[in-house]
């Protein structure tokens, strides 16, 4: 079995990645950080007895992600599990005050780039009429709240994309999937806020969050079920969020 997994280097991507180690998954990771990518391909190579390869590219850029891909023997062609996972938020400011820059990287990140990974891994499972897609989305994508705009823009669209490829891959015995996450602890924050870690760590203070292992096992929940059984989409949050926006801090 192998399972592809975008943005593997930290949060919930290597997280996902030694979940399906630790099953015996064969792995494909990317990324763009390529030195991560190697540590932790030497980490599960070394742990279990499955085989890693580490693809490192910019997702924004369709040409480098086809020539990645274009790069796999045969062997690495036959995809079982697309774990879609790349992504990121910048900035939370309101949108008369954001950054367009920030608008574009968010809408090639979480949609232009998952899309393009999802089309060539999909070629492959309609050949064979088999296969999971399994896509990061939110709880952005459920509700809007202040400052996210662009982000749960992106995320909306992912929920949307999802529901679309459920639909018409459905004669070709593909499962399609979406998790949608509210809020964990990872680089996620720090990414958003432009690496500033005492706003980043504000953020998940006065409550118990998720963490990126949490969402791991529930990735593999919905890639471990009977091949009768589909999840469509998955909205987990920690005990003390109830939505996109709603909290309890004590």
């Amino acid at each position: 079995m192998i399972a592809l997994i975008t943005g593997a280097t930290a949060g919930i991507g290597m997280a996902c990645a030694k979940k399906f180690a630790a099953k015996n998954y064969n792995l494909i990771l990317t990324g763009r950080r390529k030195e991560r990518l190697e540590e932790l391909k030497k980490e599960l190579e070394n742990n279990y007895a499955i085989g890693v390869v580490t693809l490192s590219f910019d997702i924004q850029n369709k040409e480098e992600v086809q020539a990645a891909f274009d790069s796999l023997d045969n062997a690495w062609n036959r995809i079982d599990v697309l774990v879609n996972n790349a992504g990121l938020a910048l900035g939370k400011e309101g949108f008369q005050d954001a950054n367009l820059e920030d608008f574009e990287v968010m809408l090639d990140t979480n949609v232009k780039g998952l899309l393009y990974v999802a089309k060539w891994v999909v070629n492959g499972m309609k050949e064979r009429k088999a296969g999971h897609v399994i896509n990061l989305s939110s709880t952005a994508a459920k509700e809007v709240y202040p400052g996210g705009h662009v982000y749960c823009a992106s995320k909306h669209a992912v929920d949307a994309i999802t529901k679309g490829m459920r639909i018409d891959l459905l004669p070709f015995n593909i499962k399609v999937s979406s998790v949608s996450p509210g809020m964990v602890d990872t680089e996620f924050s720090k990414v958003r806020f432009g690496g500033d870690q005492a706003k980043a760590d504000a953020v998940y203070q006065g409550f118990t969050p998720l963490y990126a292992e949490d969402v791991a096992d529930a990735i593999y929940y919905l890639a471990s079920l009977p091949k009768h059984v589909n999840v469509n989409d998955l909205v987990m949050t920690c005990t003390a969020q109830a939505n996109s926006y709603i909290t309890f801090k004590e």
